[in-house]
């Protein structure tokens, strides 16, 4: 039996991946865990709270985070992508590119004089706050990341977009004490034989603006005032670009009309299904902006409430009883009219069309399978639904996906709520371990 034999391989470290790779690791499975991003926690490092309990999204995700980076069983790297697979005896013989960061992680003490020096500095919108805030070439994507290193933006570092940054060169270079700039840095790539491949890698929200399947009639992308439900947990976090305060072009809303099903149940946008999170969400968002608004009216104009989860409809009686206003309404498009915006809409129930005026809208966008599902499901002969996103062997067992013990775990095979996700990841780590338990089994009986 080679060395490796009893490596796992997981691509995607949101929560569900991060999940699968602990699993694996305290069972003893030497774990290599990649993310095509800056850091690890995936779109929920993003959020600011969870339904039902409202419990701070990070105090779940950064003790796993913190885990992850320091279990002697898991390698983690990041900017890497999945580039090909070959089955073999063994499981799989993959090849891995390894996207430079610029900055040396093992050297990097955040201590953010390289953000400060850069020339862009408050320029570049981050990523990370989907584009609500702005910060430098080289950034951290948030106070509690991990790696808790900086990495250089190559799309807008001047130095690698043009060749020259300045006329005494990069800033950033001179402000790092510790010297972990690295400009020089050039992709590479890695091949390593694993035993078994966990799939995590999540989903991308709905684009409102995109030039095929967007609904520019709702204003996204139009007016600042228009935003997506992701981009309000940005603003209702400490670490995004307000604070935690609920402002948003300059001012703080007194109006806000949640729109829902945008990007989800709607076949003109390319998606049929349902999304399943963004009621919970609405409603939560619905009760954060009544909580740290004092006064303001908050309206969720919704097509059907499908409160699927433990405690889920309790947790919706408790935004209406915060005063939150709940009407069945089909939102047709949001139009600047003077100061206010006005969202235009038909009353489903009274069968009318209406009007609601707003200093906010939030566009409760829903899922879609994230960019390189495709790709990935190529290389691993995993088969894919109408919907896009992956699909199990068996409708039966989400778990087991492909040959040579390949396995799903998270939103990647549709949409999850959070609990789901991590349900989902110990799953798909299960499922692999008893793999690798039958295939050593059979190998040392042959």
């Amino acid at each position: 039996m080679e060395d490796n034999a009893y490596t796992a391989l997981v691509v995607g470290a949101g929560i569900a991946g991060i999940q699968s790779a602990l699993d694996l690791a305290d069972a003893g499975v030497r774990v290599v865990l990649v993310e095509r991003g800056d850091c690890v926690g995936g779109n929920m490092a993003r959020l600011d709270k969870t339904f039902p309990t409202l419990d701070c999204s990070s105090c779940t995700l950064t003790p796993r985070t913190s885990e992850v980076a320091r279990h002697p069983h898991v390698r983690l790297l990041t900017r890497t992508d999945l580039v090909a697979a070959d089955p073999v005896p063994e499981g799989h013989r993959v090849r891995l590119r390894v996207r430079p960061r610029y900055v040396d992680p093992d050297a990097c003490v955040s201590c953010g004089r390289c953000a400060e020096a850069c020339r862009l500095a408050g320029r570049v919108p981050r990523t990370f706050d989907l584009g609500l805030g702005r910060g430098s070439a080289v950034d951290l994507p948030f106070p509690q990341a991990v790696p808790s290193a900086y990495a250089v933006d190559p799309d807008r570092c001047l130095h690698l977009t043009r060749g020259r940054c300045g006329r005494d060169g990069p800033r950033c270079v001179a402000a790092c004490e510790v010297g972990a700039i690295r400009l020089d840095e050039r992709p590479r790539e890695e091949t390593l034989t694993v035993g078994a491949v966990v799939v995590a890698t999540g989903y991308d929200p709905y684009r409102p603006d995109h030039p095929d399947t967007g609904r520019p009639e709702l204003g996204y992308g139009q007016y600042p005032e228009v935003i997506t439900n992701l981009q309000f947990e940005r603003l209702a976090s400490a670490s995004g670009p307000t604070g935690g305060q609920l402002r948003i072009a300059g001012r703080v809303p007194h109006r806000v009309a949640i729109l829902q099903c945008v990007g989800s149940r709607d076949r003109t946008t390319g998606a049929s299904y349902c999304s399943r999170v963004c009621c919970m969400a609405s409603a939560k968002h619905a009760l954060l902006a009544r909580e740290r608004l004092p006064g303001a009216r908050v309206t969720v104009l919704y097509m059907d409430l499908r409160c699927f989860g433990r405690g889920y409809e309790e947790f919706l009686e408790r935004a209406q009883r915060a005063g939150a206003v709940f009407r069945r309404g089909n939102p047709s498009e949001v139009y600047r009219r003077g100061d206010d915006l006005v969202v235009r809409f038909e009353d489903t129930l009274l069968g009318e069309a209406s009007e609601l005026p707003a200093d906010l809208v939030v566009l409760a966008a829903g899922l879609r399978p994230a960019a390189g599902t495709a790709a990935v499901a190529r290389l691993l002969g995993i088969g894919r639904g109408p919907d896009g996103f992956l699909a199990p062997a068996d409708p039966r067992d989400p778990a087991p996906a492909g040959p040579g013990g390949v396995f799903l775990a998270g939103a990647c095979a549709g949409p999850v709520d959070v609990p789901d996700a991590v349900a989902s990841g110990s799953a798909a780590a299960a499922a692999a371990l008893g793999h690798l338990v039958a295939s050593a089994g059979r190998e040392a009986a042959g």
